[in-house]
């Protein structure tokens, strides 16, 4: 094969404006006229493909379908659906969680009236659902959450349950993005393109982490083209681990006791639960940033505390029979 002298001049990212839930970046310099082809690529990929958490379906006491009346509401199932889609919250679980909302009225049901587990964090608790009108009615209603990319149409969802009611899931952060191509130096043949990017997020995630996410998504399609002459090494025959439990899990990180360095990055890292710390090895870890091998020996040893060790095909506890294993009892100790 041919090898091609490659001519590559290595822009840099610069944050140009930030406000709550926004960012405006700019990458340069950009050889002419791949401006426009990194900004539509970028653009796709946030738009589409990077995960987020949404309710996809209720179940209201009394109520069999989404146009029916509620009882000492005054809001119907349907202008119900419509308010439950506009709340935005992080989940650390990677399956179905349950919600309960119980409310005594009268008065105005928010988002923060919502009984959440420990796995999931409403972003928005100011964000309003109804309206209870009746001081003898008790509003109850559970709602589901999980995570997906994109959007879930109620339309799609078959096989309910009587009584529960699927609600459009709008699983992406990002409702808006933009970008915008400027020309740098006079000379229209040897100058440079500037591309300018603004993120909307819905406060679930960071624009600058949503860009990244998006780079390396678009990265691992580029690698596989990069290497596209190159034999394919045969995947390793040895058995895949066992599943984690959904107990541990969904078990969060705050449970282990690590100390704030390594706490702080793992959390920057949007590193939440166990259960995403046991699916990393050692060259996952390293990737983190600020954590570092000693950050990397300590989680080892929180985890090994358990019965666990991270990335390793071991997933079982190994506490003795009858005895159970604890993390540290201290918190984000300083180190």
């Amino acid at each position: 094969m041919e090898t091609l002298e490659l001519s590559f001049i290595t822009p840099r990212i610069t944050l140009v404006a930030a406000a709550e839930n926004y960012g405006r970046f700019a990458i340069a310099p950009l050889q002419r006229g791949h401006g426009s082809s990194l900004g539509n690529a970028l653009r796709r990929v946030l738009l589409s493909s990077i995960p987020g958490a949404a309710v996809t379906r209720i179940k209201v006491s009394g109520v069999i379908h989404e146009f029916s009346s509620i009882p000492g509401v005054v809001e119907d199932g349907t202008q119900l659906v419509l308010n439950i889609k506009g709340i935005r919250l992080r989940s650390y679980s990677d399956r179905a969680v349950a919600l309960q909302l119980i409310k005594q009225g009268p008065g105005p049901v928010f988002a923060r009236d919502i009984d959440a587990p420990s796995t999931v964090e409403i972003v928005n608790p100011q964000h309003y659902i109804c309206t209870i009108d009746d001081e003898h009615t008790t509003f109850e209603m559970q709602l589901t959450v999980e995570r997906g990319r994109g959007v879930q149409l109620a339309d799609t969802v078959s096989g309910m349950p009587i009584g529960e009611i699927a609600v459009d899931a709008l699983f992406s952060p990002i409702p808006r993005v933009n970008f915008l191509v400027e020309e740098m130096g006079d000379d229209p043949l040897t100058g440079y393109d500037r591309l300018i990017l603004e993120i909307w997020t819905d406060g679930t995630i960071k624009p600058g982490d949503a860009l990244s996410h998006a780079a390396q998504i678009l990265a691992q399609y580029f690698g596989r083209i990069v290497n596209l002459n190159q034999p394919e090494e045969p995947e390793p025959s040895a058995h895949l681990p066992p599943p984690i439990p959904e107990e541990i899990a969904s078990r969060t990180i705050d449970e282990l006791g690590l100390s704030t360095r390594t706490y702080n990055s793992l959390r920057r890292a949007e590193i939440h639960t166990i259960g995403q710390l046991l699916r990393l090895d050692d060259r996952g870890l390293m990737s983190i940033r600020n954590l570092g091998a000693k950050g990397i020996e300590e989680i080892h040893q929180r985890l090994e505390a358990l019965g666990y060790r991270s990335g390793s095909s071991s997933r079982l506890p190994a506490a003795p029979s009858g005895e159970t294993a604890h993390p540290g009892e201290s918190s984000h100790k300083e180190e």
